[in-house]
């Protein structure tokens, strides 16, 4: 655990608050501090979403220290219990909680046996696991629960259904455009002929968990949550899962292709025939998608060789490399991910496509490396647009943390075909902005004479007199942050503290030599 002002993943009673709400009908209860329960409110302001089951929260206050909390955390749980009637109630734990050292495995056997309604506790370490690990951690173990459950009360189901299906397993509220992506993949499937078995947990009902085994396959979109509850459900049931993420034309098709081997196992026995969707994938690719074409444009291709660097999740920070590399012909010059948990995945899928790779949960190494490489664009998180807007570079967000802007009212999916047209217009708009704000700033568009000189921690020894400031304001806009961070860099390498117009043309001069 540590202080921090800026998080790439919450803390992990976040990621089970996520879940518990994702669910229909299920009440999550967290025993914290007052302060700590604006989940609510986040959720509710950035899904734009009135019908979901709120968050209570258990408040820890002096009463509690003095007397202790398991009267409190009973009570709230039986008094849900009676009001909502939920299906299930979770309790999670937090570090408060911790810090407290709370039994809260005691709490919930004694509600347990005064309410109607399901009780367990989250089995998250909040010290152990961030947002995403716990997320991943309780939904497979509320799918365990369930289809335990349905074993002893022998009302277990695990006969195919007649046509091919699907579960999709990882998609939740408060993810990186998942309601947008979970349209898409349902059309992409219904395109395939495959019928939807259930989504998990956004919409999903725990009561109806015990008819999980009867789909064909599972489809895991992203590796930050579910692929737990695969495992799971593949050890247990022998169920087949594809955790490819469909996102550039490229993997796809990769996708679809591993679909039709799963699906054709079963339906040459089952339906004595079998399916070959390659021509959907042709269709596709050459119709609807338009990033096939937008790769052999002129305006692509005036992208090539242009820096770029990737940060995000391990799903989204991996496919973007992929697409800009291989699909674009951009070099990546750097590329890495928050999620050091799955660093041996990130490091294997990514390994061939970029020049550097990243593993770190530190901003701050994250923005010295991108001070450093000076890309021509970045794709990150809300944090990386940060420091691009600091160093005048333009950012397009491709992953989590976001905030209200990436949960947009129109359609914006960035897995299936529609998605690859979102992402060749994200990468292209990213890469023009700075000629964008060069034309805006000969007509009069805006005011961006103000030179900001305010950089990363590295800068803090060096600053601009006003001379230099404003020889530096009459340069076009759309080079003016690689001068100066070239100037500074020439500063620094010749300890000079304090820049003036004739460092810069110092700077300028060595840098041609």
């Amino acid at each position: 655990m540590k202080l921090a002002y800026w998080m790439y993943a919450g803390p992990a009673h976040i990621g089970t608050l996520r879940v518990a709400s994702s669910f229909k009908n299920v009440h999550a209860i967290m025993h914290a501090p007052l302060g700590d329960d604006y989940f609510n409110v986040m959720r509710s302001m950035l899904e734009r979403e009135r019908d979901f089951t709120p968050v209570t929260a258990s408040i820890v206050d002096r009463h509690v220290l003095a007397r202790g909390s398991q009267e409190k955390v009973v009570e709230n749980i039986t008094r849900k219990d009676k009001q909502e009637r939920p299906n299930l109630i979770v309790l999670t734990p937090t570090c408060t909680s911790s810090i407290l050292q709370e039994d809260l495995q005691n709490f919930v056997d004694r509600a347990s046996m005064s309410s109607d309604s399901d009780v367990i506790l989250a089995d998250v370490n909040h010290y152990r696991v961030n947002e995403l690990q716990a997320a991943d951690r309780t939904l497979e173990q509320v799918v365990r629960y369930y289809l335990e459950k349905a074993r002893r009360q022998e009302i277990l189901n695990i006969s195919l259904t007649d046509t091919p299906s699907a579960n999709i397993i990882g998609i939740f509220t408060l993810g990186f455009h998942n309601q947008h992506d979970c349209r898409e993949l349902k059309r992409l499937l219904q395109d395939l002929g495959i019928k939807i078995n259930q989504i998990i947990p956004e919409g999903g009902f725990v009561e109806n968990l015990h008819e999980l085994p009867k789909a064909w396959f599972n489809l895991v979109p992203y590796r930050e949550i579910g692929l737990m509850t695969a495992l799971y459900l593949e050890k247990q049931f022998g169920m087949p899962y594809i955790s490819t993420t469909p996102m550039g034309v490229v993997d796809i098709a990769n996708c679809i292709r591993q679909i039709q081997k799963q699906i054709n196992i079963w339906a040459s026995i089952l339906l004595k025939k079998n399916y070959d969707f390659e021509p959907y994938i042709d269709e596709q690719t050459r119709f609807i998608s338009q990033a096939a074409w937008f790769s052999r444009s002129i305006d692509c291709q005036n992208l090539t060789g242009k820096k770029a660097v990737v940060f995000g999740d391990a799903t989204h920070a991996a496919s973007i490399t992929k697409i800009l590399a291989c699909e674009m012909g951009i070099r990546v010059s750097c590329t890495g991910t928050y999620c050091k948990h799955d660093e041996e995945w990130f490091r294997e899928q990514v390994q061939n496509f970029c020049d550097e790779i990243l593993i770190t949960d530190d901003h701050t190494e994250v923005g010295d490396m991108i001070a450093r490489v000076e890309p021509s664009a970045i794709f990150g998180t809300q944090m990386e647009r940060h420091i691009g807007k600091r160093l005048d570079i333009p950012c397009g967000v491709i992953s989590s943390p976001v905030h209200i802007q990436n949960f947009p009212l129109g359609y914006r999916p960035f897995l299936g075909y529609e998605g690859t047209n979102q992402i060749a217009d994200l990468v292209y708009n990213s890469f023009t902005l700075g000629m964008e704000d060069h034309l805006l700033e000969i007509f009069g568009g805006h005011d961006t004479k103000e030179v900001i000189t305010k950089s990363l921690s590295t800068d803090a020894d060096l600053t601009w007199n006003s001379e230099s400031q404003l020889e530096l304001s009459k340069i076009p806009g759309f080079v003016r942050g690689k001068i100066k961070r070239n100037t500074e860099k020439f500063a620094r390498q010749n300890n000079i503290q304090k820049i003036t117009v004739e460092i810069m043309y110092a700077a300028k001069e060595d840098l041609s030599a």
